[in-house]
């Protein structure tokens, strides 16, 4: 009877002894569970969380840079800033220009006389190349009846000396239209190289140095390659604008110079037949 109850008193110690056991690592596994969602929950709300590197941007690039390459960015940057300005003022004239150009087209056809048109230039003045080549041509025609050909230039007839005067006019407009194209058409035309010669100096650091380091390292060469590609891209952000510019600046002077010659014989004919044409407006 004593040895049946010892095997069984044994027996429950090993029982006890397995459950507590198996309680502590339930425990610890839940003590591990709660840490790790822990850490997710910390994960989560950014506090361990590494933060990600922002790119760098096109100063970081150029700042790293030789003074070649600043310089070349600086040049970049000032054709840039004059080709927007010389963009600007001559949209802002050329469309005062053609408003002031319509209103004097309908104040002079609509005259009753040369007096009257004289009187009209006399008090708002001649702000713009139509009423310029009115006044003239106007003044050409009666100084020559008045006083004949007092100068050499004035030689010859009432009708030549006033085609001299429209023709010489129609010069002195045309060259104050075309009033910083020119600069435009450089900026275009030269940008883009200015810009390639930033990006053989990027390549040429690239190439350096990958020979003065053991092995190719892309840290070596991400700066001067990203030195040559913003050169690049700077120099056609230069250029395309310019050239549409000047394209379109070209075309409109084309279109108000016709329409200058048009009424240039328009008017030469009433001042010399005395017959009022059709007058066309812009």
């Amino acid at each position: 009877m004593s040895d049946l109850l010892q095997t069984a008193w044994v027996l429950l110690a090993q029982v006890a002894q397995d459950a507590a056991t198996v309680t502590g690592a339930g425990q610890a596994a839940q003590e591990g569970a709660a840490i790790i969602e822990g850490t997710a929950q910390l994960l989560q709300s950014g506090g361990a969380a590494p933060v990600a590197a922002e790119p760098p941007g096109m100063l970081h690039f150029v700042a790293q840079t030789d003074v070649v390459g600043k310089t070349l960015f600086a040049i970049l940057v000032l054709m840039s800033l004059v080709s927007w300005y010389l963009i600007f003022v001559k949209s802002l004239s050329n469309w005062r220009i053609r408003r002031l150009s319509s209103r004097f087209l309908q104040q002079f056809w609509a005259a009753s006389s040369l007096e009257q048109v004289e009187n009209e230039i006399a008090t708002h003045g001649a702000a713009e190349p139509f009423s310029h080549l009115a006044s003239h041509a106007i003044h050409a025609r009666n100084h020559h009846v008045k006083y004949g050909a007092v100068r050499l230039e004035e030689k010859g007839s009432t009708s030549a000396f006033v085609t001299r005067t429209i023709r010489k006019v129609i010069d002195e407009e045309t060259a104050k239209l075309e009033n910083g194209l020119t600069v435009l058409a450089s900026i275009g035309s030269t940008a883009p190289f200015v810009g390639l010669f930033g990006t053989v100096w990027g390549v040429y650091h690239a190439l350096i140095g990958i020979g003065l380091s053991d092995g190719v390292s892309v840290n070596r060469i991400a700066g001067p390659v990203g030195e040559a590609l913003v050169m690049t891209g700077l120099g056609l952000a230069v250029a395309i604008p310019a050239v549409l510019a000047y394209n379109a600046f070209v075309r409109t002077n084309r279109v108000y110079l016709a329409q200058l010659d048009a009424f240039a014989h328009d008017l030469f004919t009433f001042l010399s037949t005395g017959q009022q044409v059709k007058g066309k407006g812009i």
